[in-house]
């Protein structure tokens, strides 16, 4: 059960919050024990009022199935247990498809720039396994990926990879000509390099071709 229960034996108001959330996800009949849970962060935030300052802990999850669905959530509150719970219903409501090639990968490479930190993501044979930093490496197994390599360049703000490489899978169902899935125009990456092999491609693609 979600919902903590205080001294006089009825639920905390955090706890029911997230119950009203479960209803909008397809977890409130299978349940959320499921789930794959991983924090990033988890750091001292001062508020200040008019009485003073109000120290609060703010934390950041990543939240998945590994079957395809991803998220991510910040809470906080001044305890910490709280706050993570907060964080955790966040990232349910937050979670969205990621489209797998073969259930193991990408379609094509992704690149995307989210503030400072730009994010490079590119699909890999069968076997190959996550070769990415940690932060990257959690949200690629919160989804379900199982053979990506991963590329980090600018900066590496834990709270910025997490969204590039949220919003990077979320948008991996555009296909290569059909733009790059993240607002841009698609690039042709084999323009000017003429005709291609069969190995070449399937090299360059991480993946073999199947004849139809």
């Amino acid at each position: 059960m979600l919902s903590r229960l205080n001294k006089e034996g009825k639920a905390s108001k955090a706890g029911l919050s997230t119950q009203r959330a479960l209803p909008r996800t397809v977890w409130a009949e299978q349940g959320v024990d499921k789930l794959h849970r991983y924090k990033i962060w988890s750091r001292r935030a001062v508020q200040q009022t008019g009485k003073g300052k109000i120290d609060r802990v703010a934390t950041m999850y990543i939240i998945g199935d590994g079957n395809g669905l991803v998220g991510w959530g910040q809470g906080k509150h001044e305890q910490s247990a709280t706050a993570a719970e907060r964080a955790f219903r966040d990232g349910i409501v937050s979670m969205d498809r990621v489209e797998r090639f073969e259930t193991r990968t990408i379609w094509h490479e992704i690149r995307i720039k989210f503030g400072a930190t730009e994010v490079i993501l590119r699909p890999r044979p069968l076997g190959f396994g996550l070769k990415a930093g940690p932060v990257m490496h959690q949200v690629c197994k919160a989804a379900g990926i199982k053979d990506i390599s991963g590329k980090i360049m600018g900066s590496r703000n834990p709270m910025n990879v997490v969204k590039a490489t949220c919003l990077a899978l979320w948008s991996g169902q555009a296909r290569p000509g059909m733009g790059d899935g993240v607002g841009g125009r698609g690039r042709r990456l084999e323009k000017g390099q003429g005709v291609r092999s069969r190995q070449d491609i399937e090299r360059a693609r991480g993946r073999r071709l199947l004849e139809l």
